[in-house]
């Protein structure tokens, strides 16, 4: 059973990694990763925290709580799950320079982007329609980049989603 999860797994990472040479795809890709990376995360959160209307500031503490608090746990499931990165492991996968070296499961750039995200979607139900896809698109740009397989975008989907709504709920009720 787990190895046909693989096999799709690998198959549905491959569809996404094949269009890696695409001009406009590249540039989408290579640049939206970011948003879920450290330097922006932390940056941004930290800025909510200190441009945010009073009234907001709970939020944007809520989202730079669940920041932090989501790596924790990204740190340890690497430990104790270390599955090697896909560019590693499945020939003909394409990667940009300098890829990453530690493990891949679960994914930190989508932990991360969804931890930021939903607090601000549970308190502003009508952001949904941008931050949603937004993460999605972090999400799905790891697995573009070869740095990441579908399942280690999920679990940190998973992740930072309910690493941000314990945040929300714990502070904001």
């Amino acid at each position: 059973m787990l190895d046909m999860f693989y096999g799709f797994e690998c198959k549905l990472f491959q569809k996404v990694n094949r269009h890696f040479d695409k001009k406009l795809l590249n540039l989408f890709f290579r640049s939206i990763t970011h948003l879920g990376g450290a330097k922006f995360t932390i940056i941004s959160t930290l800025l909510l925290m200190l441009l945010s209307p009073r009234e907001n500031r709970l939020i944007a503490i809520s989202s730079a709580i669940a920041l932090s608090a989501s790596h924790i746990p990204v740190q340890i499931v690497k430990m104790m799950f270390p599955r090697k990165r896909p560019y590693l492991m499945i020939e003909k996968t394409k990667f940009p320079d300098n890829p990453l070296q530690d493990h891949s499961f679960p994914s930190g750039h989508t932990t991360a982007i969804f931890a930021v995200v939903i607090p601000y979607i549970l308190f502003f139900p009508q952001l949904a329609l941008a931050l949603i896809p937004l993460g999605v698109c972090v999400g799905v740009s790891r697995i573009y980049l070869g740095l990441h397989y579908p399942s280690d975008v999920f679990a940190g989907g998973v992740l930072g989603s309910l690493t941000g709504m314990i945040s929300f709920y714990i502070l904001c009720f």
